[in-house]
């Protein structure tokens, strides 16, 4: 069977809540689709920004913070992902690797000071989740004083030797001991255990403590949860392939078929391009029904998650303009036309005055100009700012 791109743009539109806002009441569904990354800091308020009717900051921080029904934690891909409280197991569980599967994207960077330290990775890990204990009774302030805090708690428990060679200057970058450094690679598997989370940002500053010291309770235990997170990654990018699902997660090759095997009885196959895809049979009757009837212009923030996507061509025809919205670091915002990238936009915040400049891919005609002012001007005020300039260049 046969799927058209646009198809899967309707689809996708639809399972990632963009084809219509909903109400502020269904704030934890929307958040828990897929997660929201919060990098850079904000990117999921306008995420939400975009889903939710009439939605404000206030709102969101009161979720966060105050009523906790939602949590940040690093998630897939070791980035910090804001999801609904009682689907921690869902989004952080399944994350914790097995022995024999090595390498994680955000672990990749350790080797060289494991051969310093002339210690595994396996060795470590213990030490630095006993570290992490500690915070189930504080709160950290800044990513820096968590991971050097950690990495003294655990040169408690190295031998003399080793202790030496853990407070020794990291090969990473200045202000850092390799001890730190360790403990800043490995504080991602200590998220997956539930060990660390994000506190209420203080300023520009994250704060960090334990999901137990966050929230009063342990976390509720989802017995399919790796099922569960497989499923909600093919509701909102099927259909896709298992090297798309570990690019998502962040894994190595062999904990994405792990976890992709939980709902191989429940999958299908199409025909993408010429390519063979799966998806969840239980979501082909929606895929081959899907219709775009109106293209809605939206302002999708970085790295909004129905970016974030490998088969980069069904929003996005042309590949000669994928790495001006794709970037490496400090993406654009993207101008989304009936699913597809119409453009980028980038923003300038000072002192409560916003700056929105536009470069299209593609023609608008001036009522369609018209509203993408009117979804800037409202942004702005989300954001508690004034449009001060708007520009399509």
């Amino acid at each position: 069977m046969n799927i058209k791109p646009e198809q899967i743009r309707a689809h996708r539109l639809h399972a990632h809540h963009l084809d219509k806002k909903l109400p502020l009441t269904a704030l934890e569904t929307v958040a828990g689709a897929c997660g929201l990354q919060n990098s850079p800091p904000g990117a999921w308020e306008t995420a939400l920004f975009n889903r939710i009717e009439n939605c404000t900051l206030q709102d969101l921080h009161k979720a966060l913070y105050q009523q906790k029904n939602l949590l940040q934690a690093w998630s897939y891909r070791g980035v910090p992902v804001v999801f609904p409280t009682g689907q921690s197991d869902i989004f952080l569980s399944p994350l914790q690797a097995n022995d024999n599967e090595w390498p994680w994207i955000y672990t990749r960077g350790i080797t060289a000071a494991l051969d310093y330290l002339q210690m595994s990775f396996a060795e470590l890990l213990p030490l630095v989740q006993n570290a992490a204990g500690y915070l189930n009774s504080h709160t950290i302030k800044s990513k820096e004083v968590l991971d050097q805090t950690l990495a003294d708690l655990v040169a408690n428990d190295l031998p003399a030797d080793k202790k030496t060679l853990w407070n020794a200057p990291s090969m990473y970058g200045a202000k850092q001991t390799v001890g730190g450094a360790v403990v800043s690679f490995q504080l991602r598997p200590c998220a997956f255990a539930h060990l660390v989370v994000f506190g209420e940002r203080q300023g520009i500053s994250p704060t960090f403590t334990s999901f137990q010291n966050w929230t009063g309770h342990a976390p509720q235990l989802i017995p399919d949860a790796n099922k569960q997170l497989t499923h909600k990654f093919l509701h909102c990018y099927g259909p896709a392939t298992v090297a798309d699902f570990a690019d998502w997660l962040g894994s190595c090759p062999q904990q994405a078929k792990r976890l992709w095997q939980t709902a191989a009885d429940e999958l299908t196959t199409v025909q993408v391009e010429n390519k063979t895809k799966y998806l969840l049979a239980d979501d082909l009757t929606q895929l081959q029904a899907a219709t775009i009837t109106e293209e809605t212009l939206l302002l999708l923030g970085a790295h909004d998650p129905y970016l974030d996507l490998k088969d980069r061509t069904i929003i996005l025809a042309d590949k000669s303009l994928h790495k001006a919205v794709w970037k490496t670091v400090a993406n654009p915002g993207v101008v989304l036309k009936g699913g597809r990238i119409a453009g980028i936009w980038k923003q300038k915040l000072q002192k409560n005055k916003l700056d929105i400049s536009i470069t299209l891919f593609e023609s608008l005609t001036a009522t369609e100009q018209a509203q993408l002012q009117a979804l800037a001007a409202d942004y702005a005020a989300f954001r508690l700012a004034e449009l001060r300039k708007f520009e399509i260049v």
